[in-house]
């Protein structure tokens, strides 16, 4: 199998043009999405998905592997990357925006078992009222070393460590050198990389223009149906479901996604500048020009 080719960076900066545009310039690249949303189906505005016309254009995968019912997890997408990498003849080229998730594909990640029981007491207490604070300090209790590498207001690694620690009995840190370790790799790893302003203004622009394209009207339709907490608390659908349900305004809740996007994208920025293997590129003005070139050479090679 070909050597696979990563470009990554944060939410909104451009590394879907900058793949597409590769994938166009060398013949029989296929892309693989690598990205913890992308995998609901219907969730296709809030999530950047590719359009019909790319995938139309160049084989995609890793994309709708779920209901937004189901529960998805970084082992449910390495179980399904394991089923697909193998029908790549060509050129794979990974698109990431979830860390974790590329680490369990790339590295080999020892991915722990699910604890339906104690996930959904965690969720519950969420539910009713328990501040996420009092999650992270009891995760620091159980496993300091956990609780010191999971930001407090990542909800969703501090009730997975949590859920894995308590259902296994052994502190989810203990799962192999975890995503503390960047072992050699024949994968080129290629980084887009804004300043962190301009990314900023950027994430306002694509809100924006998710919600001109009818993300209020996808959400909508999803609040029809039953959602996964997963799916229920992505960027984007939190917040329109909380304004569908009468909690706040539409003005608000743009806000509030917009102000959640971009700490989401500081978030990546920082999981993924602590790997030494990534070769960066800081954009000027446009990532397309100034990445894809990269991108295909690497593809050629």
């Amino acid at each position: 199998m070909n050597t696979p080719v990563v470009v990554l960076g944060p939410t909104a900066s451009g590394k879907s043009d900058v793949a597409m545009a590769a994938a166009r310039a060398v013949a029989d690249t296929e892309i693989v999405a690598v990205d913890a949303m992308q995998v609901y189906r219907g969730m296709d505005i809030g999530t950047a998905k590719p359009t019909p016309a790319d995938r139309a254009a160049v084989v995609h995968h890793g994309l709708d592997l779920a209901e937004p019912a189901d529960s998805f997890s970084v082992a449910d997408y390495r179980a399904a990357y394991d089923s697909f990498r193998p029908t790549i003849d060509g050129h794979p080229l990974l698109v990431a925006g979830t860390g974790l998730y590329l680490t369990a594909v790339l590295d080999r990640l020892d991915v722990p078992g699910r604890w339906p029981d104690v996930r959904a007491a965690l969720d519950a207490e969420l539910d009713d009222g328990t501040d996420l604070d009092l999650l992270h300090t009891r995760l620091a209790e159980l496993d300091p070393a956990a609780a010191r590498r999971i930001e407090r207001g990542n909800e969703r690694r501090i009730v997975r460590a949590l859920e894995v620690t308590i259902g296994s009995g052994r502190p989810f840190s203990s799962f192999g050198p975890g995503v503390a370790a960047f072992p050699a790799t024949d994968a080129v790893l290629i980084g887009v990389r804004w300043p962190r302003a301009v990314l900023a203004a950027r994430v306002a622009t694509r809100v924006e223009q998710m919600i001109a394209a009818g993300l209020l009207m996808e959400v909508e339709a999803l609040a029809r149906r039953s959602l996964s907490p997963t799916a229920r608390q992505a960027l984007g659908y939190k917040e329109l479901l909380d304004h569908l349900a009468g909690a706040v305004s539409l003005e608000q809740s743009v806000a509030t996604i917009v102000a959640r996007t971009r700490r989401f994208a500081v978030r990546q920025e920082r999981w993924f500048r602590r790997d030494g293997r990534i070769r960066w590129f800081d954009i000027d003005c446009d990532p397309v020009a100034e990445v894809a070139p990269a991108v295909v050479e690497a593809l050629r090679a």
